[in-house]
């Protein structure tokens, strides 16, 4: 389960109209408690995807657009990651949005997922934010739903 405030909701959801029609992407900070994880404060960051960034995915994806590809740049994962440290919180994972598209992941999405990290997904229907879903890797690297849980 991941436990997040309606803020926290509120601001993937406003980022996601915001970029629309591209897809949005952000970090999820926070720290593990017994099997839930906490949110602490969620981050939107830039989609750098581009022909570079698709290539160094898979070569077939280059044509693909910040329509329907995410990618956050690796400094940014990395200097979040350190600064989360000094804090004591933890990547925990990872939001992007669906733009005209229901909030279950691609198979994209799949492939370049880690396990441990929750994967935040919104649907954007013409520019709306609406269907809101978590998803974590199981053992066999395929998404199973995570509930959500509202905090105050």
């Amino acid at each position: 389960m991941i436990r997040l405030s309606q803020e926290h909701l509120q601001f993937i959801r406003t980022h996601a109209e915001s970029i629309y029609p591209d897809e949005c992407c952000g970090i999820v900070l926070g720290y593990l408690a017994s099997e839930d994880k906490i949110v602490v404060e969620v981050m939107s960051t830039e989609n750098v995807w581009n022909t570079e960034a698709a290539a160094e995915f898979s070569e077939e994806r280059t044509a693909e657009s910040k329509r329907r590809q995410y990618a956050i740049a690796p400094e940014v994962m990395l200097k979040t990651q350190r600064e989360a440290r000094d804090r004591s919180l933890n990547i925990i994972g990872i939001f992007h949005s669906h733009p005209d598209h229901p909030a279950i992941p691609s198979e994209c999405d799949r492939l370049y997922a880690w396990q441990g990290y929750s994967y935040i997904i919104v649907s954007v229907q013409n520019g709306k934010a609406g269907e809101l879903q978590s998803w974590s890797l199981d053992d066999t690297h395929h998404f199973q739903a995570e509930a959500i849980e509202n905090i105050i």
